[in-house]
């Protein structure tokens, strides 16, 4: 078994869970989601001693992405990710950051985007790619099968779901691909959200107010 290790690195002023996912016997790993602040994340990437191959997007907001074309010019590597119907948001990641104060911010175009049934490697880690659409159209999560470990962005939160007032949210779209992506992968999978502490899809399929009423 590859053994998968995980770190958060709060980024922005939203807080948001950029990780650094690690494949411990190569001693390679991945950054997911780099919003912004990416001094922290080079000292995390330093402090962990792990070369990093690749940045993986779940989503193109900006506190996921802002920061992605920055780390990739100080790491020189590729960027994988998210679904090609987030382009719109990675093409206006300055105009979005400016609405909240972040400056330096830079458009992103993926190296590839991914799709439903693709792979991503990290070491010999490897995760299935599933379209979650609804939080933003081109929502992907990360899923390695080995580790039962997601990386799910903005889908899924620990008693909670991601928003859907943003442009081409959509609610409903939302929980089908909580309930027809998500839950299929087993109740045991741990899952690393965007923003919060992680959570078992099984307890949220039980326990959350917005996908079990009457919790």
């Amino acid at each position: 078994m590859t053994k998968l290790q995980a770190f958060i690195i709060p980024v922005t002023p939203f807080q948001q869970n950029c990780s650094l996912i690690i494949d411990e016997a190569n001693g390679v790993g991945a950054i997911v989601d780099p919003g912004g602040d990416v001094p922290s994340i080079l000292e995390a990437i330093a402090k962990a001693g792990v070369k990093v191959e690749k940045i993986l997007l779940t989503h193109g907001h900006i506190d996921h992405a802002g920061g992605a074309a920055e780390l990739k010019e100080k790491l020189g590597v590729p960027i994988e990710g998210p679904h090609r119907e987030d382009l719109f948001l990675l093409e206006a990641l300055p105009e979005s950051g400016a609405k909240y104060g972040m400056t330096g911010v830079r458009p992103v175009t993926p190296d590839r985007w991914l799709k439903e049934g693709d792979t991503v490697t990290v070491g010999d880690l490897s995760f299935a790619i599933y379209e979650a659409p609804g939080h933003t159209p081109g929502s992907v999560v990360f899923f390695n099968e080995e580790n039962r470990f997601a990386l799910v962005g903005d889908v899924l939160f620990q008693g909670s779901v991601g928003r859907t007032d943003f442009p081409r949210g959509d609610h409903a779209a939302l929980i089908r691909s909580i309930t027809e992506k998500l839950y299929p992968l087993g109740d045991d999978v741990v899952c690393l959200p965007g923003h919060g502490a992680p959570c078992q899809i099984g307890e949220e399929r039980r326990t959350n107010p917005f996908l079990n009423p009457s919790s």
